[in-house]
């Protein structure tokens, strides 16, 4: 159940404010155009959500009995409206549109990763019903989550593929939903960049326990195929190489540090969250790699647990984290474990020392 279900948070958007400046900056007309489209409308659902009243304690759902999927999509059909029309249901067969069937089996993978691996029924733990929104807009370059559903642009074709196409795009946008019931991160500063690398750790985790992927055999890479041809970029960030994803005369160079003396210090993109994410991003890499096998085992298991513990405050930064990791890895696995110490030399390899 939600710990602070009056607060609300930021809109929870995939592509940095960042790299649409760059965009704005160094596009073409009609690139530049759709950058400031897409700004636009991410500020006024921004904005929305803020002004909303937040939801009161009675709406929070209550535990169903049997756990199961409920899936939704819908089409906006390059309109703005949501939810828009419904287009799949939860037991209908492939439609044939990417988009549709993309998200219909990513919403389907994120419910089973967080039930199969977590025993967490749903984004709440709940049962929430899993909803999501395609084709929002003309060239629409973002997807997003609101607090009740995914929504997904069909990008401009020439910078951005379709949203839907990287699973862990989905994964990562409805994990804000699994941390804004649990911790309620506040979106600004180290905080925020937790929030993010929250999402990146479990986008990449369900991802890699869909494809049965071990530590070896994962790419790492958060959005990989949604860069078109034409850029040069293999994703949107790494989290084992972070600052290697894109380096592209038209989008820039990933800014992305490995450690804490490069964290950068910005008051853009509420505080860098989606730069600063790559700290503990990388830390979380060090130490399932250390850990070796599937990396949802042990180090999701610890990271999970911590995201859910009572003294994660809504403003703790990434010392704090890295000691409850520590701590619950020691509380699951005993003092001397390997689990604690690779937990321990993960946040010592980004300049966190527990």
């Amino acid at each position: 159940m939600c710990r602070h279900t009056h607060h609300r948070n930021a809109l929870f958007c995939i592509i940095p404010p960042y790299m649409l400046d760059q965009i704005v900056s160094k596009g073409s007309p009609e690139q530049r155009t759709k950058a400031l489209h897409t700004l636009a409308m991410d500020n006024t659902f921004r904005a929305l959500r803020l002004a909303a009243p937040p939801l009161a304690q009675a709406e929070v759902p209550q535990p169903l009995v049997s756990p199961h999927k409920r899936r939704t999509v819908f089409t906006a059909d390059g309109s703005q409206e949501l939810p828009g029309s419904i287009v799949r249901v939860e037991g209908q067969g492939p439609t044939g549109d990417p988009a549709i069937d993309e998200a219909y089996d990513g919403l389907g993978a994120t419910y089973d990763f967080f039930w199969e691996v977590l025993e967490r029924n749903s984004i709440d733990g709940a049962g929430m019903p899993l909803d999501a929104t395609v084709h929002f807009g003309h060239g629409y370059n973002n997807a997003f989550w609101n607090s009740m559903q995914m929504v997904f642009g069909d990008g401009d074709g020439e910078i951005f593929n379709r949203f839907t196409i990287a699973l862990d795009i989905i994964g990562h946008e409805l994990a804000h939903g699994v941390t804004e019931d649990e911790a309620q991160l506040q979106y600004f500063n180290q905080s925020g960049a937790l929030n993010e690398s929250m999402s990146d750790v479990f986008g990449t985790l369900i991802k890699q326990f869909a494809l049965r992927q071990n530590v070896e055999q994962a790419d790492w890479l958060i959005g990989e195929g949604l860069l078109m041809p034409g850029i040069n970029g293999r994703a949107l960030r790494s989290m084992s190489d972070p600052g290697s994803a894109f380096d592209d005369d038209l989008l820039g160079k990933d800014p992305q540090p490995k450690h804490m003396r490069d964290f950068v210090v910005t008051y853009e993109d509420n505080g860098g969250v989606h730069i600063n994410s790559s700290i503990p991003n990388h830390a979380f890499f060090h130490t399932a790699n250390q850990l070796g096998g599937f990396a949802w085992e042990k180090a999701g298991r610890i990271w999970y647990e911590a995201l859910r513990d009572s003294r994660l405050k809504p403003n703790s930064g990434f010392r704090r984290f890295a000691g409850l990791t520590e701590d619950i890895a020691q509380r699951l696995f005993g003092h001397n474990s390997a689990e604690r110490k690779a937990v321990t030399a993960g946040w010592s390899a980004v300049g966190i020392k527990i």
